[in-house]
C-alpha cells in the first residue's frame, strides 16, 4: 500500500471545487493545448471521477499545473499533463527510483520519482512525451537535481 492511505485520498467539497476552477481558467487561458475539446465534458469526467481529482489536485500542489492536453480515442478518456514553465518545485531533489534512492549513501533525497509517482495516482512522462529528458539524459538513477523534477501524466 502506499504512503498515504486511501481514505485520506478525498478532496472536501471546497478543494473540489477550488480545483474545477483552478483547472477550468487553466483550460479556458490555453486553448491551443486542447483544440476541439469542450471544458463542459471534461469537467463531467472530474465530478465522475473522485479519485482523478485527488490526483490532480496532488499534481496541483506539487507545481505541476496540470491542463488537458488531448483525448484517448479509444477510451474517451482526457489528458492531463504537468505544464508548468517549470520543474514542479514540489517534486525537486528526488532520485528515480526505490533502488537508486537505497544506493545514496550521501545527499539521500527524500523520496524518488517512482514512488512519488505511484504515491499521487500518476504516471511519470516518457521520454517521447516530454522531450526535455528530465532523467532520462545521459544520468544514473540515483543522480539528482535540485532544480529538475519529474513530470506527470493522469488520463480521467
Amino acid at each position: 500500500m502506499s504512503k498515504t492511505s486511501s481514505n485520506k485520498k478525498k478532496l472536501s467539497a471546497g478543494q473540489r471545487e477550488e480545483l474545477i476552477l483552478t483547472l477550468r481558467a487553466r483550460f479556458e487561458k490555453n486553448m491551443k493545448r486542447h483544440k476541439g475539446i469542450e471544458w463542459p465534458k471534461v469537467e463531467a469526467k472530474l465530478e465522475a471521477a473522485p479519485d482523478k481529482l485527488w490526483s490532480l489536485n496532488e499534481m496541483e500542489t506539487t507545481g505541476g499545473e496540470p491542463d488537458v492536453v488531448g483525448q484517448d480515442k479509444k477510451t474517451g478518456e482526457y489528458i492531463f499533463y504537468d505544464c508548468s514553465a517549470e520543474s514542479p518545485k514540489g517534486r525537486r531533489s528526488i532520485c528515480y527510483d526505490h533502488e537508486a534512492l537505497e544506493s545514496r549513501k550521501e545527499h539521500k533525497p527524500a523520496d524518488s520519482a517512482i514512488g512519488m509517482a505511484g504515491d499521487m495516482g500518476i504516471d511519470i512522462l516518457t521520454e517521447e512525451e516530454y522531450r526535455d529528458q528530465v532523467f532520462l539524459y545521459h544520468n544514473g538513477a540515483e543522480s539528482y537535481y535540485a532544480a529538475r523534477a519529474f513530470r506527470g501524466s493522469l488520463k480521467v
